[in-house]
């Protein structure tokens, strides 16, 4: 039986995500991880086995993990009001800053100089992940056949197999190993994980080529990206490379290595750099549309998903569907955050920041926000030195 969220006030459910939105530095795991800080164990909100369960349904859907985090909770807390407040206001603090940020680019042809917040950022972004991690983790992994799957998922996700190939593999074969399936053991699992992809995220037939930049054109493009995304910041690139860059002339490479960029420092989805790009190609309609379109998609699928993920929790397949996922989840987290260790920690403020803002977590129950800002500041005190 789920428990029930009891209801909220549209100034709280504000307050929340527009101050996540603000300081939520470090990417999509960072994100969750300060969710769950703040709604499970400050707030308690819900349950960590609820808040789990979305976890481990959004991943199962296209678009910003985050993003449909904030939602599902808004949705829990303040129903259809609730909803659109915590998406808009997870989103807007992002697209906002993207959008100053395009102006002054477009005027002065360049962005600010932010590495030595960055080196800070980060590492203290991972001691974030670690600590909800290992929260989510104590709740998801109950029995050793889900300590194996998580396991597999997360020697998946190192050798490369596309998050969503190896979630699933996880959910699929670890249900059915849950459930009793006779044959189904180790050998199986690894088979199911680690079997090389041939699908394809978009469609190599696409031929049609739009002449000229259009306001409609922007929204449309950044709709579908929306509508079909998994894999979060890294993918987006791939996407927007290969098709803004390279199949419709719109960006030059040295633009969209400037969007990325700016998607690295500023807080809230990587997505909004949307509102970058479509700045560069229409202007602020381009950027009012592209922050649109990207995320547009995201409300629909949580609108759609939310109701229906009790009724799986309640079935025992689909319980231990979702059982599979969510331990799938956690190893995912703990993917991101070695790969995010292995490109942050390459200096000796890095190791010094990621050491105190654990040493800070153990000892103290610190909102993440602050250890995220405490992160920046101290990276851009210790350049100095």
């Amino acid at each position: 039986m789920q428990d029930r969220v009891e209801r909220g006030s549209p100034t709280e459910i504000a307050s929340v995500f527009f101050r996540l939105g603000v300081f939520g530095f470090g990417g999509p795991a960072a994100h969750i991880a300060m969710m769950e800080q703040e709604v499970v164990e400050r707030r308690r909100w819900l349950s960590r086995e609820r808040f789990l369960d979305l976890v481990g349904a959004t991943n199962l859907i296209p678009g910003p993990n985050s993003t449909e985090m904030a939602i599902h909770l808004g949705y829990l807390r303040g129903g259809l009001l609730g909803f659109v407040i915590a998406g808009v206001c997870f989103i807007v603090p992002a697209v906002l800053m993207t959008t100053l940020f395009a102006v002054l680019y477009v005027r002065y042809g360049s962005l600010p100089e932010v590495a030595p917040f960055l080196v800070g950022v980060k590492p203290a972004a991972l001691s974030v992940i670690f600590f909800a991690m290992w929260r989510l983790g104590v709740k998801a992994v109950r029995g050793w056949q889900l300590a194996v799957v998580g396991v597999a998922v997360f020697a998946a996700s190192l050798l490369g197999v596309p998050e969503i190939l190896a979630l699933l593999g996880g959910g699929i074969v670890g249900m059915l190993w849950l459930r009793g399936l006779k044959g189904v053991g180790l050998t199986a699992l690894v088979a199911g994980l680690f079997t090389p992809s041939v699908a394809r995220a978009a469609s190599d037939g696409e031929t049609t080529r739009i002449v000229g930049v259009t306001t409609l054109a922007v929204f449309l493009f950044f709709l579908k990206i929306g509508a079909i995304l998994y894999g979060g910041g890294y993918v987006l690139v791939a996407f927007l490379e290969g098709e803004l860059v390279h199949e419709r002339g719109w960006l030059t490479q040295q633009q969209l290595l400037d969007a990325i960029a700016l998607g690295q420092f500023t807080p809230g989805p990587i997505l909004s750099t949307a509102a970058f790009i479509g700045y560069l190609m229409r202007g602020m309609p381009g950027a009012v549309v592209g922050a649109v379109g990207i995320f547009l998609p995201s409300f629909l699928f949580v609108l759609a998903l939310n109701p229906i993920v009790p009724a799986l929790r309640r079935s025992a397949w689909t319980g231990a569907f979702l059982d599979a996922i969510n331990a799938s989840a956690v190893a995912l987290m703990l993917a991101v955050m070695v790969n995010l260790g292995r490109a942050s920690l390459v200096a000796w403020e890095a190791w010094v920041i990621a050491g105190v803002a654990t040493g800070v977590g153990f000892r103290w129950k610190v909102n993440p926000a602050w250890v995220i800002v405490g992160g920046g500041v101290a990276g851009y005190l210790l350049s100095l030195i």
